[in-house]
């Protein structure tokens, strides 16, 4: 059997935005109830054989950056067995993709904070690990906040740390967040208090 002939390359100005992989079959080899692996016999976009291998996300992540009347927020405190390591995040986890994103994010600041927000604002929506994943984020700012008793799942060991919202932008700087949803989210909030974009009440935490 002859490998296909190699297709042309694209100059850049006249790739544009479409599709330019073939897929020639897919298997499933794993699954579980967070994730299925997938691998993909495909012609690369020079029409060359290549095995693509992708995960799929069962849920969406979601994080929340609260911000009570003081300018305060909460982290999370948790060891990430990946990681073999400790991290120190803002409220966030898994949502379902059959509801709103919203929803989730309420449930996850409930169950890790203990906290309710009356106000609501999404300021992130990413595509977080593009080259291997379809995992999309979303994140929000939460205030009016209200205090509770936090939920964690069974398996969960969870810390809290209640700090003015200007430490964690330090801790940023320092390196000792390193969790990419909490460094987005924070990061596109700041961007969009700068701009003027988010609410007054809201935007005077941000002045620092």
């Amino acid at each position: 059997m002859n490998d296909p002939k190699p297709a042309p390359m694209a100059r850049p100005e006249e790739a544009g935005e479409g599709n330019p992989w073939t897929v020639l079959g897919r298997t499933e080899i794993y699954r579980d109830p967070w994730l299925a692996v997938h691998q993909h016999e495909v012609l690369n976009p020079v029409g060359r054989p290549h095995r693509y291998t992708t995960v799929h996300l069962v849920k969406f992540g979601i994080g929340v950056l609260p911000l009570d009347s003081e300018g305060c927020t909460r982290l999370v405190g948790q060891y990430r067995f990946p990681l073999r390591a400790y991290s120190w995040e803002i409220p966030e986890g898994g949502g379902d993709r059959s509801l709103a994103p919203q929803e989730g994010a309420a449930r996850e600041l409930k169950e890790e904070t203990g906290l309710t927000a009356s106000s609501w604002l999404q300021v992130l929506d990413v595509d977080m690990s593009n080259g291997l994943s379809d995992e999309r984020a979303f994140g929000y700012l939460a205030w009016d906040l209200s205090e509770g008793e936090a939920e964690p799942e069974e398996a969960e060991v969870l810390a809290q740390r209640r700090l003015p919202l200007a430490d964690l932008y330090a801790m940023i700087d320092r390196g000792e967040v390193r969790d990419a949803l909490t460094i987005l989210v924070a990061l596109r909030a700041r961007c969009l208090a700068a701009d003027g974009a988010l609410p007054p009440e809201v935007a005077r935490h941000f002045d620092f």
